[in-house]
């Protein structure tokens, strides 16, 4: 991994970091809903859905002032789900990222409200931005609810809920996957590249490409499942196993899933290629995605 990617990453990391922060700290609410909010934004995370949508933008524009909101209001998105999933009625996990998750810290209700309090506030966030205009905001605000809702991310996660302890095919797991976690990278790529004022040609194979790199990025989460290290993952080694999740070991055996995630990557590329977007740091974090350890 190239040092200036890692440091590419940190300083957008650190920059969106400071911008959800200011849209939060002086937001008038009552103090547990904020803290709950805050203690999950600020759990950690690799910030790698927002770094997508400005590494995005920047394959046609270099204003990223323009697309902040949107990298704001997808982290407080991705945040939501998170809280969601690790209550007890979902995956009842006890940490997140190596900390207690927000119903431990909290409670279940507090947790449940932080949530829908992240997600609800997103869409505020990018209709009051003055830097979009009208027809923006109208693109933004449609397609990031398409793909967080039963369409999209909401769907996912009840099929992969259904598909516990049951045989699944690979077209089957793709699915879920394509929805689960490809379609938040989704509007990633697309609005950044949409408000770079990339063309149709370029969106739509910018589209295939992220297509390919939401599986790339869940294969990965599989293999560290079976390969990675607690500490670094942040969460017991064989936890899907132990609830009972489909998985590409699990479909294919080890080896297939890194196979299959090398395909994965091939295809990424060659989309990112017909995009023109093949010198852009979205190529390194392709790689990056690929290779990840935590």
């Amino acid at each position: 991994m190239k040092a200036n990617l890692l440091d590419y990453i940190d300083n957008y990391k650190k920059k969106i970091e400071k911008e959800y922060q200011r849209y939060l700290q002086n937001l008038d609410i009552p103090v547990q809903l904020k803290e709950s909010m805050l203690y999950s934004l600020e759990a950690g995370g690799k910030r790698l859905r927002p770094v997508l949508l400005l590494a995005s933008y920047e394959v046609y524009d270099h204003d990223i002032q323009k697309v902040l909101s949107s990298a704001i209001a997808l982290e407080m998105i991705h945040t939501y789900s998170l809280i969601h999933d690790d209550l007890p009625a979902m995956d009842d996990d006890d940490y997140r990222r190596g900390k207690l998750t927000n119903h431990k810290v909290y409670n279940e209700a507090t947790a449940i409200l932080a949530g829908d309090a992240l997600l609800t506030y997103s869409f505020e966030i990018i209709a009051n931005d003055p830097l979009l205009n009208d027809k923006e905001k109208v693109t933004i605000i449609n397609r990031l609810s398409t793909c967080s809702g039963p369409k999209g991310m909401v769907g996912g996660q009840i099929l992969d809920m259904e598909a516990e302890d049951k045989p699944v095919s690979l077209e089957a797991m793709e699915q879920i996957h394509t929805l689960k976690t490809g379609e938040l990278l989704k509007f990633a790529i697309y609005t950044g590249a949409y408000l770079g004022k990339a063309t149709d040609m370029q969106l739509k194979h910018l589209t295939e490409f992220a297509y390919y790199l939401g599986l790339i990025f869940q294969v990965q989460d599989d293999i560290l499942d079976v390969t990675g290290e607690q500490e670094k993952i942040g969460k017991p080694v064989g936890s899907d196993e132990l609830n009972r999740k489909s998985t590409y070991p699990k479909l294919l055996g080890l080896e297939g899933a890194i196979n299959r995630k090398e395909l994965y990557v091939e295809k990424a590329k060659l989309a990112l290629l017909h995009a023109d977007a093949q010198a852009s740091n979205l190529m390194g974090l392709t790689d990056y995605f690929s290779n990840r350890d935590h």
